[in-house]
C-alpha cells in the first residue's frame, strides 16, 4: 500500500547536525594520533637511555621494558581495530539499515518492515517501531474502509433526500388538496365530526410536508450551497427578518441589534439561523410582546453573537436536550413545530466551526442563546 509522504522530518541544530558516524571517525582519528605520539614518544626515550651506556642489568631491563611495550601497544591496536570493525558492523551499519526503512516508510511506502538483527537492543527498538507501522496502517484500512462506507452511505442519503423532495412529497400534496376539495363539494353533507376528521387528514400531511422540509434542511448543511466566504451577519439578520415579518408584525414583536460583523460563513445558513432564533423567540413569547436582541462581541479569532428574548424561557436542566433533534419540551398542540429548528441552529454553527448553547437563565425570564463564529480574515 502507498499513500502520501509524510512531511520532511526536522532538521538537527546544535552539534546533534553531525552523523554519529562521522563522531566516531573524528574520536578514532584523535585515538590513532595520540596512539602514534604515544609510541614515538616510547621509543624516543627507550633509545635516549640506551644511548647513556648503562649498566648490563639496567640494559636487560630496558629490553624486558621495550618487548613489554611493543606488546602491549600490540595489543591495543588490535582492539582498536576490533572496537572499529564492533562499531562498523555492530552499530552503524545497523542504524543506516534501519534509517535507510525509515525514510522508505516515510515516502509513502507503509507496507515496508522495519527490522535489524543486531545489536539487541536496536533489534528490540525496531521491531516495535514495526509494530507501531503495523498498527496504523491497520487502523489506516480501516478508516479508510468506513470512508468508503460513509460516501457511499451519503450517496444513499442523498438519494433519498432527491425521493423525499419530489416522490414523498406528491402523495401529502394530492392529500391535502383533495381532502380539501372533498370538504368543499360536500361540506353541507357533512357533519361536525367529518369536518373535523378532514381537518385531521389535512393538518396530518401539512406537518408531514413540514417534517419532510425540516429533515432536508437538516441534511444538507454542510452539502449544499457549502462555500464560506466572507459574510455579513448583519444582511443575513436583514433577510432573515424580512421572511419573518409578517409573523413579526403579527405579534408585535420588537426586534433590537447592534453592528454585526463580517464573518466567514455562508449566507443562506447564517439567513436560516437567524431566522430560526427569531422565530423560537416569537413562538414561545409569554403575555407581554416578544423583544427580541441580537448583538455580536469579538473575542480572539471568533465573534460571540447573542440572540435574547422575553418569552417564557428554558429550564436549566433542559439546556441540553433542546438542541437534540425531535426533542420537544412542549405539546404539539400548545407549541407548533417539528423540533428540528434548534437542532438544524447548532448544526450550522458547528459546520462553520463555532459552538451554540444556551445561558443559565432561570425559566420565565425569556432565552438566551449564545453561539459563535470564525471572523474573517480582513476583519480587524
Amino acid at each position: 500500500m502507498s499513500i502520501h509522504p509524510l512531511p520532511p522530518p526536522k532538521q538537527p541544530t546544535g552539534v546533534g547536525r553531525l552523523p554519529v558516524a562521522r563522531w566516531f571517525l573524528f574520536i578514532g582519528a584523535v585515538a590513532g594520533v595520540a596512539f602514534a605520539a604515544g609510541v614515538v614518544v616510547t621509543m624516543a626515550m627507550i633509545a635516549h637511555a640506551r644511548s647513556l651506556g648503562p649498566r648490563p642489568e639496567v640494559a636487560a631491563q630496558l629490553d624486558r621494558l621495550n618487548v613489554a611495550l611493543i606488546v602491549l601497544f600490540a595489543v591495543l591496536l588490535a582492539c582498536g581495530a576490533g572496537l572499529a570493525f564492533i562499531v562498523r558492523y555492530a552499530v552503524l551499519k545497523p542504524v543506516a539499515q534501519l534509517s535507510e526503512q525509515v525514510r522508505t516508510v516515510a515516502a509513502g511506502d507503509f507496507d515496508h518492515r522495519l527490522g535489524v538483527d543486531r545489536p539487541a537492543e536496536l533489534s528490540e527498538l525496531s521491531s516495535h517501531v514495526d509494530s507501531m507501522r503495523r498498527r496504523i496502517v491497520s487502523a489506516w484500512r480501516e478508516a479508510a474502509d468506513q470512508a468508503e462506507e460513509l460516501r457511499r452511505s451519503n450517496g444513499e442519503l442523498e438519494q433519498f433526500a432527491y425521493v423525499a423532495s419530489h416522490d414523498l412529497q406528491e402523495p401529502l400534496r394530492k392529500v391535502a388538496s383533495f381532502t380539501q376539495m372533498l370538504e368543499q363539494r360536500y361540506g353541507t353533507q357533512l357533519d361536525d365530526r367529518a369536518r373535523q376528521y378532514i381537518h385531521y387528514a389535512v393538518d396530518g400531511a401539512k406537518r408531514m410536508q413540514l417534517l419532510i422540509n425540516d429533515l432536508l434542511d437538516f441534511s444538507r448543511v454542510g452539502r449544499v450551497s457549502g462555500e464560506r466566504v466572507p459574510t455579513d451577519s448583519g444582511e443575513a439578520l436583514d433577510r432573515a427578518l424580512d421572511n419573518l415579518s409578517a409573523a413579526i408584525e403579527d405579534t408585535g414583536t420588537t426586534v433590537t441589534r447592534e453592528d454585526l460583523p463580517v464573518v466567514t460563513g455562508n449566507r443562506l445558513q447564517l439567513t436560516q439561523l437567524f431566522q430560526n432564533l427569531v422565530e423560537n423567540a416569537i413562538k414561545f413569547r409569554s403575555e407581554s410582546p416578544p423583544n427580541v436582541r441580537v448583538t455580536a462581541e469579538r473575542k480572539g479569532d471568533l465573534w460571540e453573537f447573542s440572540c435574547s428574548d422575553n418569552g417564557i424561557g428554558v429550564e436549566p436542566k433542559y439546556a441540553d436536550r433542546i438542541f437534540l433533534i425531535f426533542q420537544r419540551l412542549h405539546p404539539r398542540d400548545v407549541y407548533p413545530g417539528t423540533g428540528i429548528g434548534l437542532a438544524l441552529c447548532r448544526k450550522i454553527v458547528e459546520y462553520h466551526g463555532g459552538q451554540l448553547w444556551l445561558d443559565d437563565t432561570p425559566a420565565g425570564r425569556g432565552a438566551t442563546f449564545r453561539w459563535t463564529l470564525p471572523a474573517a480574515g480582513d476583519d480587524s
